[in-house]
């Protein structure tokens, strides 16, 4: 009996998803795919240069969130390829032209439009059988309560059965019992199927694929090298702090050994410079292990520990953070220490007077600007610092911009895909 239930609910609650995810669908895969050819078209007249990024991102939008509701409910995994913009993409429009033709030189564009066009019309109707299944039965049983009688004199065909008495109206009864059975079974396959299709027009080619593992390949490296880097660093710094000092205090109390009986003064006089040893090694080994996972990060989160790390700062700053959640400990460490480089460089170089910095996360994205007021001038390039953030950012597939005219202001922007929990 409780299986039967638990088999009713699943049933109706797949087809109340696939209801609502019905609209969407026609509604907005319509929408969007008339839009995007209208912008697209008018890209010869001048006007689709300046629209067509603004109607692709609602396309890649309407896409992700497909994209999320097919890993949420039916476990369905379908990549996400669309190529970032390069760090140089400029503004206004000039930077309008440049992002139009980048998204109309990008594969993955041309796979939305041909998914909206495919979820407008095969998506729909899949959406439209996996709730009706569940639904039609009930005008079944409505026509076997007496309204058949309303078709006495045109008999009302219901499916196959034709209705015009009290006999077929409990046929059609039946009929519909049998069809809400077949629903009740079918409904996750047919949602599930729904997202098959999708996954079918939206995934990469292996062309792309292959690329992609080419990518992931090299910050693979580059994360090794990383971490052996700081390993190394970590090294240096316990052999040239900590450890030096700990080798001093074990000689003083040594020393103090040997003269606490013969000349108390001396050795009490060692003995304070021991207990200052001990508190200074204690607080390197304690700066050493907030360089590797600051504490706070790990009790409060991304953004209460750059909040911490704004406050520390010799100049004005303002942090402003909407998380909805925390991000998986790697990212969260990486975003750490990509803004903690950032805003190092900034107080170092820029001469700035103050910092902003905006994180938030959106369309499965963490996003996170640094903006300083200061000199400008800053670039990404071999053995700086913020090349550094890049190849950090990397690993976990996140991109780098920076915007540094000369004169300022600064910004520089981080977009690092992952999800909230």
């Amino acid at each position: 009996m409780k299986s039967a239930q638990s088999r009713v609910r699943t049933a109706m609650l797949t087809g109340g998803r696939a209801f609502v995810l019905s609209f969407a669908s026609i509604a907005g895969s319509v929408t969007l795919f008339v839009l995007s050819v209208l912008s697209i078209t008018f890209v010869v007249l001048g006007v689709g240069l300046v629209t067509t990024p603004w109607v692709m991102a609602a396309v890649r939008k309407h896409a992700n969130q497909r994209r999320l509701l097919a890993a949420t409910w039916s476990d369905i995994r379908i990549p996400v390829p669309y190529r970032p913009f390069p760090k140089d993409v400029r503004s206004g429009f000039t930077g309008q032209v440049e992002r139009t033709t980048l998204l109309l030189k990008d594969p993955a564009t041309w796979r939305d439009l041909r998914w909206l066009l495919i979820d407008m019309t095969a998506g729909y109707v899949l959406l439209v059988l996996t709730f009706a299944l569940l639904v039609w039965p009930l005008e079944g049983l409505v026509l076997a309560a007496g309204l058949w009688r309303v078709f006495e004199d045109d008999a009302y065909w219901y499916g196959f059965v034709p209705v015009d008495s009290q006999t077929t109206a409990l046929a059609a009864a039946a009929l519909g019992v049998v069809i809400f059975h077949v629903g009740m079974f079918a409904s996750k396959p047919l949602l599930r199927l729904h997202f098959v299709l999708a996954r079918s027009a939206l995934s990469p080619t292996p062309e792309e694929l292959a690329q992609r593992i080419e990518r992931l390949t090299e910050t693979r490296h580059e994360a090794v090298g990383t971490a052996a880097s700081e390993l190394r660093r970590i090294e240096r710094d316990l052999h040239d702090g900590a450890q030096a000092r700990l080798v001093a205090m074990g000689m003083n109390l040594g020393t103090i050994e040997a003269l606490v009986e013969k000349d108390p003064v001396e050795a009490k006089k060692l003995l304070a410079m021991a207990r200052t040893s001990s508190a200074e090694a204690l607080k390197e080994l304690r700066d050493l292990v907030r360089g590797i996972h600051p504490p706070v990060l790990a009790e409060r989160g991304l953004g209460d520990a750059v909040k911490a790390l704004a406050l520390r700062l010799p100049i004005a700053s303002e942090v402003t953070v909407e998380l909805g959640g925390r991000v998986e400990a790697p990212v969260e460490s990486a975003a750490y220490f990509a803004v903690s480089e950032i805003l190092t460089n900034a107080v170092k170089h820029s001469g700035a007077d103050r910092i902003w910095v905006d994180m938030h996360h959106s369309e499965g994205m963490l996003r996170i600007s640094v903006t300083d007021n200061g000199k400008g001038g800053a670039t990404v390039g071999t053995g700086s610092g913020l090349s550094g953030v890049e190849r950090r950012l990397g690993t976990f597939d996140g991109v780098l911009a920076v915007s540094s005219p000369a004169g300022g202001p600064t910004m520089v922007t981080m977009e690092i895909p992952c999800a909230l929990s």
